[in-house]
């Protein structure tokens, strides 16, 4: 994985704002799909109503099916990942591969339009859900390469930060908006209401038409880079994966300390995951939280996490990205294992919320950390690389959370996620900060 030297790669003189601004535009606009389809609203509506209605007797359940859907979609997206990444890289094309990728994400996500509550549609909502999010992890592999393109070193962790902050208060923006006129109301926008599934199948519609405009200014401020070799287009798939193996063997023998971050940030980012996936499911049957309140907070762990990521960014250009990714995982630990000993909805309010704090910095400053020691160049493959990474031991937190739910209910569960944050945590101590820091 040589060091290119093409003054395209080189970072910016400075930090051009007002194209910032844009490239955060994506992350606000792909909070309708991370939001809305996968977290709030469409997955939900996919595992517990369309799972449900016509089923016949025996079918798995909607969570199972969720399940299989989710392991297929990780192992297409590690194995993609890292090749399509270095393919934009070498032949100049990030942002028309992040164009064509999201272009396919928000037309899954219109098509689930055509999901109707009843168990014949499942097939075609776990398709599209499926390759929304193979769409959407590839075009995040490409986006998160170009936050070199718009920020200098000495600003990447503010940038960085903002991008992950916009994308929790679009995140909020979306959901507000669409509880109120859509989900809320027993007749909302357009009249629409819970028939066939139509509020629900509506939410998708204008959650992609949502992610159309906000995804926009991106492909008008931002630049491409130009291609760091010429013959990029005439390298063919398996070429590309003789390729990549040849780039990790070099790079495990030139710079160790990038593969340790890999798998150590792939520990902990399974933490971080965890806290979202199972925080809902832990507030109503553990802390009693009523199942109509859990949209409100979500609402409000978007907030806190925003606020978290905004004021990490702005931190780690002081202070480098490992210490806040450091002070955050052990934050996360500390709340988490207080946690086992609340019995108070009112308490877990208060210390849910300050693990969302932990989450958005960890988050953010995981995403600088990587480009600041990616090679120039070769960002996209990187950031393949950590997507693939994450991928790989994504079943950890899960498997975790369920066999100490199995041994000792649900509230032992949190052991499950706290043990991976640990995992992640010692193994971080041993990589070093970006050069610099």
């Amino acid at each position: 994985m040589s060091i290119s030297t093409d003054p395209a790669a080189a970072v910016p003189a400075r930090t051009p704002w007002g194209r910032v601004a844009a490239w955060a535009s994506w992350d606000w606009g792909s909070a309708a799909f991370n939001a809305v389809i996968t977290t709030f609203v469409f997955a939900t509506y996919l595992a517990d109503s369309v799972a449900v209605n016509g089923a016949p007797e025996g079918a798995p359940s909607g969570q199972t099916w969720l399940g299989i859907s989710t392991a297929i979609t990780g192992v297409i997206v590690a194995l993609l990942a890292p090749v399509l990444g270095h393919r934009a890289d070498s032949g100049g094309h990030r942002k028309r591969n992040l164009a064509i990728w999201t272009a396919l994400t928000i037309t899954c996500m219109a098509l689930m339009f055509l999901v109707k509550d009843n168990y014949s549609y499942l097939f075609l909502g776990l398709v599209l859900l499926g390759a929304a999010n193979v769409f959407s992890e590839i075009a995040g592999v490409s986006y998160n390469a170009m936050v070199t393109q718009v920020s200098t070193p000495a600003t990447v962790g503010r940038v960085s930060g903002f991008g992950w902050g916009a994308g929790y208060v679009g995140g909020i923006f979306l959901l507000l908006i669409l509880y109120v006129g859509v989900i809320a109301p027993e007749v909302g926008w357009f009249g629409v209401t819970s028939d066939e599934g139509l509020k629900y199948r509506l939410v998708a519609l204008l959650a992609a038409g949502w992610f159309a405009l906000f995804a926009l200014p991106l492909f008008l401020a931002v630049p491409e880079r130009k291609a760091t070799a010429a013959i990029a287009d005439k390298v063919g798939v398996i070429d590309s994966y003789r390729i990549l193996f040849r780039d990790i063997v070099q790079l495990w023998r030139t710079d160790r300390n990038a593969v340790h971050f890999l798998i150590a940030s792939a520990l902990f980012r399974d933490g971080l995951s965890a806290v979202f996936t199972f925080g809902a499911i832990l507030a109503v049957t553990v802390f009693g939280i009523a199942p109509s309140d859990v949209l409100i907070f979500g609402v409000a762990a978007n907030v806190v996490a925003a606020a978290g990521a905004f004021l990490g960014g702005l931190l780690e250009d002081k202070l480098g990205p490992k210490v806040i990714i450091m002070v955050s995982l052990i934050g996360l630990i500390v709340t988490a294992s207080i946690l086992l000993f609340v019995q108070s909805t009112a308490v877990f309010w208060v210390l849910g919320l300050a693990l969302c704090l932990w989450v958005g910095p960890a988050q953010a400053s995981a995403r600088s950390f990587l480009a600041q020691v990616a090679p120039k160049g070769h960002e996209g493959q990187m950031f393949g690389l950590y997507t693939t990474s994450g991928r790989a031991v994504s079943f950890l937190a899960p498997a975790l959370v369920a066999a100490f739910s199995a041994l000792g209910g649900d509230r032992l569960g949190i052991v499950g996620i706290i043990a991976v944050l640990v995992a992640g945590t010692l193994a971080l101590i041993r990589v070093r900060p970006p050069r610099g820091a």
